[in-house]
């Protein structure tokens, strides 16, 4: 969830929390002290509908899951925020005297304090459930995140051990080419040696041609 809108969303809460316990205490006053405490509300009010922009401009702005979460949680703070306008209305307009208010604030206002406080019960409740729900998604977001990390964790290591495969085959094929020429050394050498062995032969039987040739001139003699 974004941070701005928590920020926003807990100056809410503790602006409605003090705003009702002033509806409260302005229930029971008159005259001058009554009118500017509904005023010191009235100010309030203003600061909570900006709360309540600010929230919404906020929501608006972030992805469509998220978005559509935080605007259900703006329609229950509406919903708080007309019932204390309401309660404003009833205060202000109340100009009667001390029995008929103090009749009022056990009876009217008793139930409208009541039905507030359930209001802000069932805020709270799905407050809660909303939050859970964000905990749920940023939960799903990490293990997406860790997820992957995990896959480009694997693929640097699927690249490395095809480095490590690729460098292992241009060594075969350095080894393959040495074997080669190798095999070709080997060959001449094989050859040279035969020649040689030919030409020893020849040599052998030339002396042994000579040596016969010689003693046959001796005999004759």
């Amino acid at each position: 969830m974004s941070e701005v809108f928590e920020g926003y969303e807990r100056q809410y809460c503790e602006l409605s929390a003090n705003l009702s316990k002033k509806c409260t205490a302005a229930a029971a006053l008159g005259g001058e002290q009554k009118k500017q405490k509904v005023s010191d509300i009235r100010a309030g009010l203003e600061n909570a509908e900006d709360l309540i922009r600010q929230m919404d401009l906020e929501a608006r702005s972030l992805q469509p899951n998220v978005k559509t979460m935080l605007l259900a949680k703006l329609r229950e703070y509406k919903s708080d925020l007309n019932n204390l306008k309401s309660e404003v209305k009833r205060i202000a307009s109340g100009n009667i005297n001390p029995d008929a208010r103090d009749q009022l604030l056990e009876s009217g206002m008793a139930d409208a304090l009541t039905a507030s406080t359930n209001q802000r019960s069932r805020l709270v409740m799905t407050t809660e459930r909303l939050n859970q729900s964000s905990d749920r998604i940023r939960d799903s977001r990490r293990t997406m995140l860790e997820t992957e990390e995990l896959g480009v964790s694997i693929l640097q290591d699927l690249h490395s051990q095809r480095q490590a495969l690729l460098h292992a085959n241009n060594t075969l094929h350095g080894v393959d080419d040495n074997i080669g020429k190798s095999k070709r050394i080997l060959t001449a050498m094989s050859r040279r040696m035969n020649r040689n062995k030919w030409i020893i032969g020849i040599i052998i039987a030339v002396l042994i041609i000579t040596i016969a040739a010689v003693l046959y001139f001796k005999r004759v003699k």
